[in-house]
């Protein structure tokens, strides 16, 4: 591979990896407009972007990704004075998304032969996601808001939004079809 190749690809990842985040921004705002404030534990709007980003660029893009989205929509609605994720959600949710992203991301190669794998990256990458999310909740109960019964609450409300994530997934994925 040419440096001007390898430099074209970069530039190409970079340019589709600011338009994921940016959706991943703009999505949950558009939720929470439709749905109201629960509308993001749901649906999980961040998500679907986030495991896009990792199916179609692989898992290091992806945990780019992963990580970028909530951090940079938490300081673009800081200062509306709501920001989202809030503040205590920010790590806990910087850890999930990474955790789905790369997991997806791990499955680039594969769904580059064959489509159907999105499906399977996305299925494994939301239970390992949310595993994650469980285990932080484990470890961090006695510092934050956000104990196992309080998560896996959300998890239980998010079950749909994960199904359609599913679904969606491997359908987004094979209308777009990234070249790496």
């Amino acid at each position: 591979m040419t440096e001007k190749t390898l430099l074209y690809r970069i530039s190409l990842k970079s340019l589709i990896s600011a338009g994921i985040i940016a959706m991943a921004v703009a999505l949950p705002q558009i939720v929470h407009i439709f749905a109201g404030a629960t509308g993001g534990v749901r649906w999980l709007p961040m998500y679907l972007p986030v495991l896009l980003g990792g199916c179609l660029l692989g898992w290091r893009w992806g945990l780019g990704i992963g990580v970028l989205s909530p951090v940079i929509s938490f300081l673009l609605t800081l200062a509306s004075g709501n920001p989202m994720p809030a503040l205590a959600r920010l790590p806990f949710m910087i850890a999930e998304l990474a955790v789905i992203a790369a997991v997806a991301g791990m499955f680039g190669k594969k769904i580059e032969k064959d489509v159907r794998f999105a499906l399977l990256a996305a299925l494994l990458a939301l239970i390992a996601g949310r595993s994650v999310l469980m285990l932080a909740s484990v470890i961090f109960q006695s510092v934050t808001p956000f104990t196992p019964a309080v998560i896996w609450a959300q998890i239980k409300d998010g079950l749909l939004g994960a199904a359609l994530h599913i679904i969606l997934v491997p359908l987004i994925v094979a209308a777009v079809r990234v070249r790496k």
